[in-house]
């Protein structure tokens, strides 16, 4: 692995989990009053999108970010609609 690979990896961790915070508070509070619909709405076509390109470049850390990155924003977005 060359450490261009390394580095996307390292970057993808960072920004993927940074959203485990806000999914957890929202499920403890029962509560998503704070984050926007639109905003999620949003973030997630334009996650959704940035899965399919690094599908056709066959990028192993832009893949790996999005798809769980989209996991996790459709999770808040569930629970969004859940608690509204």
């Amino acid at each position: 692995m060359d450490l261009i690979t390394i580095l996307g990896l390292v970057a993808a961790t960072l920004t993927t989990f940074s959203f485990v915070p806000q999914m957890l508070k929202t499920w403890q509070r029962k509560s998503a009053q704070d984050v926007s619909f639109l905003m999620l709405i949003t973030f997630n076509s334009g996650i959704f999108l940035w899965l399919i390109y690094g599908i056709s470049l066959n990028a192993l850390p832009i893949i790996l970010a999005n798809a769980i990155t989209l996991l996790f924003n459709l999770i808040i977005l569930w629970l969004k609609i859940k608690y509204k």
